[in-house]
C-alpha cells in the first residue's frame, strides 16, 4: 500500500484550491479526480459571477467566506492576468411588494461588509441600464465574471508548482478510517489503495456518498444530498444590458438573472428545477417560464431570442421548501474521524468563496 500525506478528492475549484494552499503550506499533495480533467461539473456549469456577499444570513460561513473570497479572487485574477472584469449589478424590484424587501437586503449585505452597496429609484436605474424596467434597485459595484476555466487552470498551475499532483480517471470507491488516517480504494484502469494522513472531501455533488462510503464514518454526520438543476438560455443578439440584472430572490435561488459572460453574450438563469438523477440536458420548453420571468425586468425580449444553454446543478444539503442552506466544512471535533475534512453543501458561492474555503481547511488541517 502506497501512502502520502494529504489526498484530495475532486478537481472542482474548491478541490484545487485546497490542493493549491495545502502543498503552498508545504504538505504533500494528491488530487483524485474520477473524470479525466479539472472542473467538469458544478465548476463549469455556473453563472461565472464574482458574487459580491449580499444575500447570506449575517455570521454564515457563506457570507464570510464570499466576501473574503470575494476580495482574494479579483486580487489573484489581476496578479494572475485570469480574464475577469468588475461589472457590478443591479437588483430590480417590478412591483411595490419587491420594493418593499429592498431595504432588508441592503442591511443584510452591510452587515456581510458588502461594499458599496446602494439603493436608487427608477430613474436612476434607467439612466444606468436604459432597456431595464424596475420601481426601484439595488446596485452592487463589487459584483463581477470571471473565466472560471482560466481561474482553475491558474490554480492548478500553482499548486503543481508547489509539488501537488492531480491524478485522473481515479475514483474513489470507498475507505476507511483507521484511527491514525484514512485508507482510500482508488479506482480507475489501475486499481490500488491508498493511505493518507489527511483526507479532503471536495467532491461537490458526490461528496454525501463519498463520506459515506468510508468506514468508521458516523452515519449521522453526514448530510443527505438533495438536487437542484438550474437551466440557462443563451440571447441570441446583442446583449441589452452592461451589467448583472437580478430579479428580487425566490425561493431555492436567486431567480432568473441575465449575466453577461466576458465575450459580451448574455444569458439567463438558473432556475430550479429538483430533480433526483443528475442530468444536464435543457429542456426547450422551460423557455416559456423564462421568457414570463425575464420580460418582467426586460419587456423588450423579443420572442424566439432564447435559445437553450447549459445546465448545472447545485450540491443542496436542505429539501426544497428550505430557501437557505450554509456551507458545510466538517472536521475531526464535528464527526470524530481524524484527518478527515469533509465540504458539503459548497453551492453557489463556492467559485467566489474558493481561495477562502481553501484557507479554512488549512486551518481545519493544521489544528
Amino acid at each position: 500500500m502506497e501512502s502520502v500525506d494529504c489526498i484530495v478528492v475532486g478537481a472542482g475549484v474548491v478541490g484545487i484550491a485546497c490542493a493549491r494552499a495545502l502543498a503552498q503550506a508545504g504538505r504533500e499533495v494528491i488530487v483524485l479526480e474520477r473524470a479525466g480533467a479539472i472542473g467538469t461539473e458544478t465548476s463549469s456549469r455556473n453563472s461565472e459571477v464574482i458574487h459580491a456577499g449580499i444575500y447570506y444570513p449575517a455570521g454564515s460561513l457563506m457570507a464570510r467566506l464570499s466576501v473574503q473570497g470575494r476580495r482574494q479572487l479579483y486580487a489573484y485574477c489581476r496578479e494572475r492576468g485570469v480574464a475577469h472584469r468588475n461589472c457590478g449589478k443591479l437588483i430590480a424590484a417590478t412591483n411595490a411588494e419587491e420594493e418593499a424587501l429592498l431595504p432588508g437586503i441592503l442591511a443584510r449585505a452591510e452587515a456581510n461588509g458588502v461594499e458599496g452597496m446602494r439603493l436608487i429609484d427608477a430613474a436612476h436605474a434607467k439612466e444606468m441600464e436604459p432597456n431595464l424596467f424596475c420601481t426601484a434597485a439595488l446596485v452592487s459595484p463589487t459584483t463581477g465574471i470571471v473565466d472560471s476555466h482560466g481561474f482553475m487552470l491558474a490554480l492548478q498551475g500553482d499548486a503543481e508548482a508547489a509539488g501537488a499532483a492531480f491524478v485522473f480517471h481515479s475514483p474513489v470507491t470507498g475507505g476507511r478510517a483507521t484511527g491514525d488516517g484514512i485508507e482510500l480504494d482508488v479506482g480507475g484502469a489501475d486499481p490500488i489503495t491508498l493511505s493518507c494522513r489527511t483526507l479532503v472531501n471536495s467532491a461537490g455533488l458526490h461528496a454525501p456518498a463519498l463520506a459515506r462510503s468510508i468506514a468508521g464514518m458516523p452515519a449521522g454526520a453526514v448530510p443527505r444530498e438533495y438536487w437542484a438543476k438550474g437551466n440557462y438560455f443563451t440571447l441570441t443578439g446583442r446583449s441589452p444590458f452592461s451589467r448583472l440584472i437580478y430579479p428580487v430572490p425566490v425561493a431555492g435561488g436567486l431567480g432568473v438573472h441575465l449575466t453577461v459572460d466576458l465575450g459580451g453574450q448574455a444569458r439567463f438563469g438558473p432556475d430550479v428545477e429538483w430533480i433526483e438523477a443528475i442530468d444536464y440536458t435543457v429542456d426547450p420548453h422551460r423557455a416559456d417560464v423564462f421568457y414570463e420571468a425575464v420580460r418582467r425586468y426586460w419587456p423588450g425580449l423579443p420572442d424566439g431570442a432564447l435559445q437553450p444553454g447549459y445546465a448545472g446543478v447545485r450540491p443542496k444539503i436542505v429539501p426544497p421548501g428550505v430557501a437557505k442552506q450554509d456551507f458545510v466544512i466538517q472536521g475531526p471535533r464535528e464527526h470524530g474521524v481524524a484527518g478527515l475534512v469533509n465540504l458539503f453543501g459548497i453551492e453557489s458561492p463556492g467559485l467566489t468563496a474558493s481561495m477562502a474555503i481553501a484557507d479554512a481547511v488549512v486551518e481545519r488541517v493544521s489544528a
